[in-house]
């Protein structure tokens, strides 16, 4: 029984989303009061993932996200601009389960999953520098389960803006 609890909770270390933020420390993000999103790149074979209707879903759930932070959204020139990319690949894990009589024997399993990566970009138009970046990094079995974490991927990003010094 103890055998099983533990490759059930490894199993789901495997699957989770993991966000990071870097940031210029000498940027005043006090003095910045509107945005516009300038670009955003979709790199995945999967059809999930690389499609218009992907892109409009995270430019609003951005618009969302940094509109609730008291940013504006402006279509002229801006104070921040952002840029995104999202990414998706195929990878494998071995996973290793009790196999054979009472369990004595082990048996190891090839697992495919993907795993997507939205990247979110904040540049100074100013001095054409990026201020701001997180990566949000997701593992689920397939694209399409990717798919259905992207609003989560975008919140739990712009959670972290403006940073905490």
């Amino acid at each position: 029984m103890r055998i099983l609890l533990a490759i059930f909770a490894t199993g789901l270390g495997v699957y989770a989303q993991k966000v990071t933020v870097e940031f210029d420390q000498a940027a005043d993000f006090g003095r910045y009061k509107t945005f516009a999103i300038r670009g955003g790149q979709l790199n995945s074979r999967s059809p999930a993932l690389n499609s218009e209707l992907v892109q409009k879903r995270i430019d609003a759930d951005i618009v969302r996200d940094l509109t609730a932070k008291g940013l504006t959204m402006v279509d002229g020139p801006s104070d921040l601009n952002v840029r995104y990319s999202l990414g998706s690949a195929r990878k494998a894990e071995l996973e290793a389960y009790p196999a054979g009589w009472r369990g004595y024997g082990t048996r190891v399993v090839r697992v495919p999953y993907a795993e997507g990566t939205l990247v979110i970009d904040l540049r100074d138009p100013t001095t054409h520098s990026l201020i701001w970046r997180a990566i949000a990094v997701e593992e689920k079995r397939d694209a399409y389960k990717i798919e259905g974490k992207l609003d989560d991927m975008v919140r739990k990003s712009l959670e972290k803006y403006p940073p905490k010094r």
